[in-house]
């Protein structure tokens, strides 16, 4: 697929585009983390929040991609793991000030949790209830939900994820949840 191609897939709303961007970039991108303190794990968060912004920046009509989409992710990548980096020597500062929080004991940690997961949609609940806490592989979210593909479950899964921290930030501290 060429980049246009890829972008007028995109605006037409087809996610073969997405599957096709991340098999395509997923070693490239991730080793931007892996290389620079990150876990595996992070690196497939980072990857999956480019391969968002790329995606909600590509269906707008006014874009103008300017270099190839494997640049445009990979300075997305870069600007995203380094955000992240920050976030954590931040948090890392304020553990070392010695910030004193209420702590509160894990099943008072799971029914908050739960009680945040409730606020989701129903697909969404169910992708984060299947992952977490049935230990589903994105395969069988994808076949038990009716999604194309794992890479689409993966996918729904990260902004499921992400609406749920969101939910849990309005609410909560983050130190409420750490031990």
């Amino acid at each position: 697929m060429t980049d246009s191609e890829i972008i007028r897939k995109i605006r037409a709303g087809d996610e073969e585009a997405l599957a096709y961007l991340y098999k395509k970039n997923y070693r490239m991108m991730t080793r931007i983390v892996l290389k620079n303190s990150g876990t595996e794990e992070e690196a497939k968060d980072v990857f999956q929040d480019a391969l968002i912004v790329f995606w909600q920046k590509a269906r707008k009509k006014d874009f103008q991609l300017t270099s190839k989409i494997s640049t445009y992710l990979y300075s997305v990548c870069l600007n995203l793991w380094r955000k992240e980096l920050e976030r954590k020597s931040r948090l890392s500062n304020e553990e070392k000030d010695g910030v004193t929080e209420i702590t509160w004991d894990k099943e008072e940690k799971f029914r908050l949790i739960h009680q945040c997961l409730g606020k989701l949609g129903e697909t969404c609940r169910k992708v984060l209830y299947y992952y977490y806490f049935d230990g589903l592989s994105m395969q069988d979210i994808a076949e038990k939900l009716g999604f194309a593909n794992a890479d689409t479950a993966k996918t729904k899964k990260y902004k499921c994820k992400k609406e749920l921290d969101e939910i849990v930030k309005t609410h909560y501290k983050e130190s409420d949840f750490l031990d």
